[in-house]
């Protein structure tokens, strides 16, 4: 039966007879904020010519009105009318229609993307991040369903910011299957308000960074990270690894920072995050990721207070504004927050990334579509004011530290006293980036987050596969002269991926995630493929990474936060990372404009990894998986990151054939003279 609806699903655009119009969006799913088009009566044309271009002429004229409308209700053209009916998920790679299974695995990739488990608002192809889309518009999913239906080895699907340009020939052994780019614009059309234009257009769109390289699973993508990050700053804060009644409290049960509360609970800490969206917050509580709601503030208040000082743990969502939660706390007489930080969609704050809190719910998405700059100021607002609770806390000896999603940044252009100089290449700020001062040494010594889907879509699949991973683990423990921080990082993946099945951490497809470095990247795809090789694994394995890594992101107010030789601005390492891993044996490679901090901050990418038990498979792991880490480890070691230094050290021990630029150390008379 799925095999059926699967191969009418890939059948292209169905057109004799139309699909028929849909009178209302669906109430059983949230929705993306409508937005407030700023296009001109022209550019409004245009916006509709653009897409019903996609339709023959007989179809335009059932479709003109519609598009309209759309375009003018919701500030954007989704083709609601096109959305198939099937239910979208990950189903097991066999049940796809295809001629080459590569391309099947993509398949499955992108309907986990659109799993209503899974992605924030499913409608409207966002996947997370407020506005992280996969496509644009449902006439592109199906054309991109259909092409890969029929693509064979000999041919590549070329991606433009969510619309397929079509399939086109190449070289069978070096090419990748799909070639993605989301928003790449000419650098000086590079601001939010041109992304505004060029998205209602049609145009471009924002991939934030897994969403629109079909790698995203789910909030799993970022537990790991979050519980590593936390971990972390409990050792740098309190010089411990014991979270028993320390309080973090954050923001966001959304997409990516749904992760939240779940790894509080993993942590063993007392997790308390706010939601503005009380659907969000349930959706999350539902899935188990968070343990409790509560929504008044003196209940949420004595909670924390007990959770404190009995040393429970637990994760509590507050289903309100985290600005009143952030001024109740700062006017406690007792301290009870330990660590603090923020996972609002501050990369696009004005059209529902950041809720005012002078606003109900309901009445900021009205006003941000009918009065965008009032809003605008009512963010700024709620920012200063947020900004001014944390900072209270912080006297009294909170840490807070930033989590890449452009907050301290948003709220210096609001206006908040959040230090940094006024120069416009400013990257520290009053509160450190959790890369400036937590995760940017662990990336330096090539860990970052590798994931993996089992295509079979078998749960015990994913079982082999957290046993191969952690045996790999102890035997790269075992090897001699390994330096005692990298059998840290080694030490705290084993004990994340012994744990992680019965953590319940799967939400869509058959995924799992660590945080593993070069070596143990390469050894662990090639354990996997032995292990499809030999029939230990029922199915293919899908390798990929979050962008956010060693060598996928440049990011200066993120991944790069931590180089200061001036080159956080420059984006020569994530370029080069997807040019290097397309001729090295990627199945799809990514390159994103936006990502976590918003558009024109950041270039970032990805790839995506077929295995399938052939010794091609064992070549592209060892040849790709090697330049996707080196890469990033040998800029940051440029920069005058120790850490990275150390690894690029160990890895030319090893690899005769590398040979990477190091850099000479100042000295001492010429720092002198520098000074004066």
């Amino acid at each position: 039966m799925a095999s059926e609806m699967l191969r009418k699903l890939c059948a292209g655009l169905p057109l004799d007879p139309l699909p028929p119009p849909k009178k209302s969006r669906s109430t059983d799913v949230p929705h993306a904020p409508y937005r407030k088009s700023s296009l001109s009566n022209e550019e409004r044309k245009l916006a509709i010519k653009n897409a019903l271009r996609y339709f023959p002429a007989k179809a335009q004229v059932h479709l003109v009105d519609e598009f309209k409308y759309e375009l003018d209700t919701y500030g954007h053209i989704y083709m609601y009318r096109f959305q198939p009916d099937i239910e979208m998920r990950a189903y097991p790679i066999d049940e796809y229609t295809c001629k080459c299974k590569a391309a099947a695995a993509i398949m499955l990739m992108i309907m986990n993307n659109l799993d209503k488990r899974v992605a924030q608002f499913p409608d409207e192809l966002v996947t997370y991040g407020g506005n992280g889309q996969i496509f644009s518009n449902w006439a592109q999913f199906l054309l991109v369903m259909n092409y890969l239906s029929i693509m064979t080895d000999e041919q590549v699907l070329v991606m433009y910011s969510g619309h397929p340009m079509g399939l086109f020939p190449t070289r069978t052994e070096f090419s990748p299957r799909v070639v993605i780019t989301n928003g790449l614009v000419i650098p000086n059309y590079s601001s939010i308000g041109d992304y505004e234009r060029m998205f209602a257009l049609g145009c471009t769109m924002y991939g934030q960074m897994t969403a629109g390289s079909y790698c995203y699973i789910g909030p799993q993508g970022i537990v790991h990270g979050t519980y590593i990050t936390i971990m972390n700053a409990v050792r740098k804060k309190f010089d411990s690894n014991d979270l028993g009644g320390k309080v973090f409290v954050s923001s966001g049960m959304g997409g990516m920072s749904g992760a939240q509360p779940k790894a509080c609970q993993l942590l063993g800490c007392v997790g308390v995050i706010a939601e503005v969206s009380e659907e969000a917050a349930k959706k999350r509580h539902a899935q188990g990721w968070c343990q409790e709601l509560i929504y008044d503030l003196n209940q949420l208040v004595d909670r924390i207070r007990v959770c404190r000082e009995k040393k429970l743990s637990t994760s509590i969502g507050y289903v309100g504004n985290v600005v009143d939660l952030w001024e109740r706390l700062a006017q406690e007489k007792d301290n009870l927050v330990d660590l603090g930080s923020d996972q609002t969609s501050c990369h696009d704050p004005y059209t529902g990334g950041y809720y005012p809190v002078q606003l109900s719910y309901d009445e900021a998405r009205r006003c941000m579509k009918d009065d965008p700059e009032k809003y605008k100021e009512l963010v700024h607002e709620s920012i200063r004011r947020q900004i001014a609770a944390i900072d209270k806390l912080h006297e009294r000896g909170m840490y807070f530290f930033d989590y890449g999603n452009a907050f301290l940044l948003t709220a210096k252009r609001a206006g908040a006293p959040v230090g940094g100089s006024d120069e416009q290449h400013c990257i520290r700020f009053k509160y450190p980036s959790y890369v400036q001062d937590i995760m940017g040494d662990i990336f330096s010594l090539g860990f970052g987050p590798f994931r993996w889907v089992c295509a079979s879509g078998l749960e015990s699949d994913l079982q082999q596969t957290d046993k191969i991973a952690g045996d790999v683990i102890e035997e790269l423990m075992s090897a001699e002269n390994t330096p005692t921080n990298v059998l840290e990082q080694y030490d705290n993946n084993l004990k994340w991926i012994r744990q992680a099945n019965e953590a319940k951490l799967v939400v869509g497809s058959q995924a799992r995630i660590l945080y593993s470095d070069q070596m143990g990247r390469i050894n662990i795809g090639l354990a996997f493929n032995q292990a499809i090789r030999e029939g230990r694994l029922k199915g293919p394995v899908i390798l990929s990474r979050d962008h956010h890594d060693v060598s996928g992101t440049d990011s200066p107010f993120r991944e790069t936060a931590n180089v200061e030789d001036g080159s956080a601005f420059c984006a020569d390492m994530s370029v080069q990372n997807v040019i290097g891993d397309a001729f090295r044996g990627a199945t799809w490679v990514a390159l994103h404009n936006g990502g976590g901090v918003g558009f024109g901050e950041v270039m970032n990418g990805g790839f995506g990894m077929f295995l399938d038990g052939s010794t091609k498979s064992d070549e592209n792991i060892r040849q790709m998986l090697y330049w996707d880490v080196i890469n990033g480890v040998s800029r940051r070691s440029w920069s005058g990151n120790k850490n990275a230094r150390q690894t690029v050290e160990r890895a030319m021990g090893k690899e005769s054939k590398l040979k990477v630029t190091l850099p000479n150390d100042i000295t001492k008379e010429c720092l002198k003279k520098l000074s004066m």
